[in-house]
């Protein structure tokens, strides 16, 4: 474990998918997580009782004299809190926050001690994540906080490394095509299917092998099917079948014409 943590108090102030995945793999590596905040007392509890730390619902009883705060909540809730999240604790502790999109700059004039960590991944409380395999960005408004950071996040994972806040920004976008909107096409296809009373897990196969061919693939290189034939056969077939849902057809459309200018000078 990084030493010079190894007597650190580190609060994390949100207890959603990706706090509660960050707290166990820290407190899993012997880290010292002396309390959650979360907005709902069920939510901090659930939290706490799987890292052996006090919990609240109060921000006025949240620990004042922490090494590490941790902040994962949303965007706009975080925005608005950094007053009250920074006021009245230890002058020496080291605020981060684990957001995608917001500048670490958001601390400037808060807190003398900040930065950011973010680990890029999806979260579900219900699924248990291999963190060594996860990519942790690190900022810190200095050197020595920036090595401290990226100590901590190699003491769990194999892919810490630094980014700024703009690459970071680009990083979440980025991210929101290839998981949240690849999902989402997951979702609709189980809709098409269900139709048909046809399952889902039909398509695992070829969900499998779409991702795998990445690895190995560039996905410009790997991408197949008739958007980048252009073969309008197909794909008039395909939206006349989806008349019965102009929002989906508009969707298979616009996806197929994108695909097919990507590859119009294949």
């Amino acid at each position: 474990m990084n030493t010079e943590m190894k007597d650190s108090r580190i609060v994390f102030i949100g207890a959603g998918n990706l706090a509660t995945h960050l707290a166990r793999a820290l407190y899993a590596k012997g880290y010292n997580i002396v309390q959650v905040y979360s907005r709902t007392l069920e939510a901090a509890s659930e939290l706490a009782s799987k890292v052996a730390a006090s919990f609240t619902n109060d921000f006025e009883a949240i620990n004042t004299d922490a090494s590490l705060y941790i902040i994962s909540l949303t965007d706009s809730a975080f925005v608005n809190l950094i007053p009250q999240i920074v006021k009245g604790k230890n002058k020496e502790a080291l605020f981060v926050h684990t957001a995608g999109t917001l500048p670490m700059e958001l601390w400037q004039g808060h807190a003398s001690r900040y930065g950011v960590f973010y680990p890029m991944q999806t979260f579900s409380k219900q699924r248990d994540v291999d963190f060594a395999s996860i990519p942790i960005f690190i900022e810190a408004n200095n050197q020595q906080d920036t090595d401290l950071l990226l100590k901590i996040a190699s003491d769990i994972s194999q892919k810490a490394r630094l980014a700024t806040s703009e690459q970071r920004k680009k990083l979440h976008v980025a991210a929101v095509f290839a998981c949240n909107f690849t999902n989402h096409m997951y979702a609709l296809t189980a809709e098409l299917l269900e139709k048909s009373n046809l399952s889902f897990d039909v398509m695992l196969p070829l969900i499998d092998e779409t991702a795998r061919k990445v690895h190995t693939l560039a996905p410009h290189t790997a991408q197949t099917g008739p958007a980048k034939r252009n073969d309008l056969l197909v794909m008039n077939e395909h939206l006349r079948m989806l008349e019965d849902d102009p929002a989906v057809a508009d969707l298979y459309a616009t996806l197929s014409q994108s695909i097919t200018n990507h590859h119009k000078n294949d």
